[in-house]
């Protein structure tokens, strides 16, 4: 899945009496032009003859208008609108990254691919040092601004097959997968992914001539060492993280059974 941030356009459904005018308008058009169509054309039909070949036109002729005017757009709208739900029920507001639902329904399948492949991947929680005092000092728009340009960052690092998600406040989690069948090499995949990661976090930022700086702390969990669920995982990371930041901040620590 590529984490980019993603924006649905939602056509306005049509209301109730915008649907009863237009079906009224089709009607009342179509029939105009059947009537005026019998009236110009001569023929013998008694009046229950043509009662019905003007029935039987009307339909023929209102159906496909009806469909293109009423009912298209009104699926369609209903679709989009479907379409927004699900995106907003899987997706951060504020960065546009997947959210924790998200992120787990990756992980579960990441986990399970894993397994059945028998190679290695890893999920990387983040944590924000010193982000409480940009928003004390700053206030919460210069926050949220850091938060977003941080995940704009970390998808710049990250590959398209992996995911990006913010758990909420100050914590991102990075699921990256196809780290190979060998765990030294997967663990030095991740720990050289975390590093860049740290030094990108790093890197000041401008908020309207104000350079803001935080770092990070990662925790690491290996996946693929043995079998694990998605929430086990996320907080074993966890507390990977809280050990990077006791030791010091700013660095990565792997979680060990």
């Amino acid at each position: 899945m590529s984490s980019a941030p993603v924006t649905i356009d939602s056509a306005k459904p049509l209301s109730t009496r915008q649907v009863v005018i237009r079906i009224a308008i089709i009607v009342a058009s179509v029939e105009s032009l059947i009537m005026l169509a019998l009236g110009s054309i001569p023929h013998e039909a008694s009046t229950l003859s043509e009662a019905i070949i003007d029935t039987a036109l009307l339909i023929i002729c209102s159906i496909p208008a009806i469909f293109l005017w009423v009912i298209r757009p009104f699926v369609t709208a209903r679709d989009q609108a479907l379409a927004q739900i699900s995106h907003l029920a899987h997706v951060d507001p504020l960065t546009q990254l997947a959210n924790r639902r998200l992120m787990l329904a990756h992980l579960e399948k990441a986990l399970a691919a894993i397994s059945r492949h028998k190679m290695f991947g890893a999920l990387l929680l983040l944590d924000l040092d010193e982000f409480k005092p940009v928003n004390d000092v700053h206030g919460h728009n210069a926050g949220d601004a850091l938060l977003v340009e941080i995940a704009r960052r970390m998808l710049t690092l990250t590959r398209s097959e992996d995911v990006v998600a913010r758990l909420g406040g100050d914590e991102f989690l990075v699921l990256i997968t196809y780290l190979g069948f060998d765990k030294r090499g997967a663990s030095d995949k991740a720990s050289l992914v975390a590093r860049n990661l740290i030094d990108l976090v790093s890197k000041p930022f401008d908020y309207h001539g104000t350079t803001l700086r935080v770092t990070a702390s990662i925790g690491i969990r290996l996946l693929g060492v043995d079998d694990v669920d998605p929430e086990t995982a996320i907080n074993q990371a966890d507390r990977a993280m809280y050990q990077a930041k006791q030791a010091g901040r700013a660095c990565t620590v792997f979680y060990e059974n």
